[in-house]
């Protein structure tokens, strides 16, 4: 029963603190398992050898058959830790293949059945002998592993599975040494400072979103939801490794006094802040969602002051755009087809009740609203 799948809902309803159902463990009372009762081999077969000597293996222009299902059993595992954004980077690496399709590929080039049929199709109907046999595993193995001449795709593969790897120590027993109140944890909050300061100054050239806040005043970024994005995956690599999240609490920590809010939202837009604190740019610390609503509070102060008010429905409408900025950064018509705009007549509707100020509207709260 061990080896039966789980959905990471289920699992996650036995395990808590577990992500994925990746591994089991045959608990043999009686001695079941004392002999073998079969011959099936495991599909990774060089369970010694590390990921990265395999991939290097492989680029090298190792085919022999242990290799290559050993691949394919540590990418197939990769795929069943990772998430949407993990597929995506290695589909972009790897010139369109996904993970799964580069898994079924290297077990296509070992599976008897897909060499013989392909040495069928070369022989051009002639039972084939086996030196077309062999000519056929040879162009199947060559074709599996061609992504793999990519070094971007190598790299890719590498950075993912050390964020995503866990440790399982099932030898060595945890002991309490002491408890109370830890003392190295603002040394350790300070290092994750350090670490993020020493990304942005090793960054700030080559990241578009840096480059903008480095090199432009306020009113003439255009910061876009791609550049932080980029910007959020870029940190979270080697040798940084870090995350939003960890490094606001560390700020917390470090300069309680200057960070409001008891912790962000897992919040994309919130690495604007954290980047503005960090340089200097913002003398408080607060979820970027604050510091919009700030935003068009002056905006809408310095409306009333010119003498423009606005109806309920136009306000209603004005706080959805406000919202949408906080979390995206930007708001254009083809983003009123969304939710909660597509709810109360999407772009139709937001015409009908502004008018032909809309388009001005929108210009006016993303050039005050976003950063």
């Amino acid at each position: 029963r061990g080896t039966r799948t789980l959905s990471d809902t289920d699992f996650q309803a036995v395990t808590p603190d577990g992500r994925h159902k990746t591994r089991f463990v045959i608990v043999d009372a009686v001695g079941v398992c004392e002999s073998d009762k079969g011959d099936s081999r495991p599909l990774d077969r060089k369970p010694s050898v590390s990921f990265r000597t395999l991939l290097t293996e492989i680029a090298m222009g190792v085919r022999d058959e242990d290799t290559l299902t050993s691949l394919a059993s540590r990418l197939a595992r990769l795929d069943r830790e990772i998430g949407p954004e993990e597929r995506e980077q290695i589909a972009q690496a790897s010139g369109g293949a996904t993970l799964k399709e580069v898994v079924n590929r290297l077990l296509d080039a070992v599976d008897p059945d897909v060499q013989a049929r392909r040495a069928q199709e070369q022989s051009a109907g002639a039972p084939p002998g086996e030196a077309e046999q062999r000519q056929a595993a040879e162009a199947l193995a060559a074709e599996a592993c061609a992504p793999f001449d990519s070094p971007r795709l190598r790299e890719t593969l590498l950075e993912i599975k050390q964020r995503s790897e866990q440790i399982i120590d099932t030898v060595s027993q945890d002991a309490v040494l002491s408890a109370g109140y830890d003392e190295q944890a603002k040394a350790r909050a300070r290092t994750i400072v350090d670490t993020f300061r020493r990304f942005i100054e090793e960054n700030k050239d080559e990241l578009t979103a840096l480059q903008l806040i480095y090199s432009r005043p306020y009113g003439q970024r255009r910061l876009t939801y791609e550049a932080i994005k980029e910007l959020a995956q870029a940190v979270e690599k080697p040798p940084y490794l870090l995350t939003p999240e960890a490094v606001w609490q560390a700020y917390e920590q470090l300069d309680r006094a200057r960070v409001r809010g008891a912790g962000p939202q897992k919040l994309l837009t919130n690495l604007i802040s954290l980047i503005r604190f960090a340089v200097g740019e913002s003398d408080v610390l607060e979820p970027y969602p604050d510091t919009v609503s700030a935003r068009f509070d002056e905006w809408l102060a310095a409306q009333e002051a010119l003498g423009r008010t606005f109806t309920p429905e136009q306000m209603e409408w004005l706080l959805m755009i406000r919202d949408h900025i906080a979390t995206s950064l930007r708001i254009e018509v083809a983003d009123l087809d969304l939710a909660p705009f597509y709810e109360r007549g999407g772009p139709l509707r937001a015409y009908q009740v502004f008018g032909e100020a809309f388009d001005g509207v929108l210009q006016e709260l993303n050039e005050a609203l976003a950063a």
